[in-house]
């Protein structure tokens, strides 16, 4: 098994952004929210936050040797799911600029609330990845 934890995310606190299974070519995502490297969140607007959420888990993927396109599961948690109807044009909008017309399995679950305050959406994911690819070391990112 691999760690993957991009520099581009800072260093995470009792978690690893991402999870390469040896011998395979799987890729887990923890959940991201919408924090820039310094582990702040990079605005109030919901599509905005979606989009930088989203941007994080690609980032994972890529330091794992994959792409937008090696994603095959997306799991979107929200804290107002109203709040994301209301923006779905602008959240469709942030998705296809990073995700083109790739379509991955996705489920949307709305929480009571999410760990990071002032997060309004959180995305985990899984991709599928060619073996031996990557830019981290085991253990390391």
């Amino acid at each position: 098994m691999q760690i993957i934890n991009p520099a581009s995310l800072g260093t995470p606190s009792g978690y690893s952004n991402g999870i390469r299974v040896d011998g395979g070519s799987l890729v887990f995502v923890a959940g991201q929210v919408a924090w820039d490297r310094d582990h702040r969140i990079v605005d109030e607007r919901f599509a905005v936050q979606f989009g930088q959420a989203l941007d994080n888990v690609i980032e994972v993927v890529r330091e794992a040797g994959g792409e937008a396109a090696s994603i095959a599961k997306l799991t979107i948690f929200v804290a107002n799911k109203d709040e994301y109807v209301a923006q779905r044009r602008e959240v469709g909008a942030e998705y296809r600029r990073r995700m083109g017309r790739h379509y991955p399995a996705m489920s949307l679950v709305e929480v009571q609330a999410l760990l990071e305050p002032g997060a309004k959406v959180e995305i985990e994911a899984l991709a599928v990845v060619a073996p031996g690819t990557g830019a981290a070391a085991p253990g390391e990112g």
